[in-house]
């Protein structure tokens, strides 16, 4: 068999290798961490953990920074990485972004854990802006009611169930029981940082960065960017204002420089 025959039927055995993100589609990178369960049950504090947070959103920042990202959000073990509309890296092949993406999320958190660790990632994709307004709100009304479980289930097991009888004494109760729950043993849900309740955001900002000419002599401020963190995201209509704006480029920031 010739080698351009043969190179030609190896290559066709590569079955998503030319599955693209649709053109003009917005899309999110949302990765997860892979038996992550039994990872942080045995090296993290619970029900959050303030170190594993940090390294989450560590690889957030990567993650946004590499693929040339509008927004990151992160809670629990998971990040969606906003992509914009227009994204052509990879020329928009799926395999890539995914593959990669889980990549290098696992080479930050590995590095900043100090022990390999594994993230899987997939492609979700939105043709109008109101569709990705929606996907973070719910994602974050997702990191809502996990914050309420999880809070719930490690007090039941502070207080002395097992993990059958924690599970079994929640199962289909209601939000307000949880929350009597909590306050019978003086945790007011409410109270509890947002971060835990609402996750985490990234995204850019602008600064002026105030500097000197030494050719005209003379004071100068460059408008940079960096990225900010947010630990206290809105809810609700106003995080969804935010992720508008975020998406119509605010805060992408720019080098001008003015006297």
């Amino acid at each position: 068999m010739r080698p351009p025959d043969f190179e030609a039927r190896m290559r066709a055995g590569e079955c998503f290798h030319d599955v693209r993100m649709l053109p003009a589609a917005w899309a999110v990178l949302r990765l997860d961490g892979h038996g992550f369960t039994r990872f942080t049950g045995r090296r993290y504090e619970k029900p959050f953990d303030a170190a594993f947070h940090d390294q989450m959103i560590a690889a957030a920042g990567r993650l946004l920074e590499r693929f040339q990202g509008l927004y990151a959000y992160t809670e629990s073990d998971e990040i969606s990485i906003l992509l914009p509309r227009g994204w052509d890296l990879f020329d928009r092949e799926l395999e890539k972004a995914a593959s990669l993406s889980a990549s290098l999320a696992g080479s930050v958190f590995s590095i900043a854990c100090g022990e390999p660790v594994q993230f899987d990632s997939r492609v979700w994709l939105g043709a109008r802006d109101e569709d990705v307004v929606d996907y973070f709100r719910w994602r974050q009304a997702d990191a809502t009611r996990c914050a309420l479980n999880g809070w719930s289930y490690w007090t039941l097991r502070k207080a002395g169930r097992n993990a059958a009888e924690a599970t079994a004494a929640l199962h289909g109760k209601p939000v307000g029981f949880k929350h009597d729950l909590l306050r019978a043993h003086g945790i007011y849900f409410n109270d509890l940082p947002l971060w835990q309740r609402r996750g985490t955001g990234l995204y850019w900002e602008r600064f002026a960065k105030e500097g000197f000419d030494p050719i005209r002599g003379v004071a100068v401020s460059t408008i940079r960017r960096r990225l900010k963190v947010d630990r206290e995201l809105p809810m609700k209509r106003e995080y969804g204002l935010l992720v508008g704006r975020l998406m119509d480029g605010a805060g992408s920031g720019d080098s001008r420089r003015t006297a």
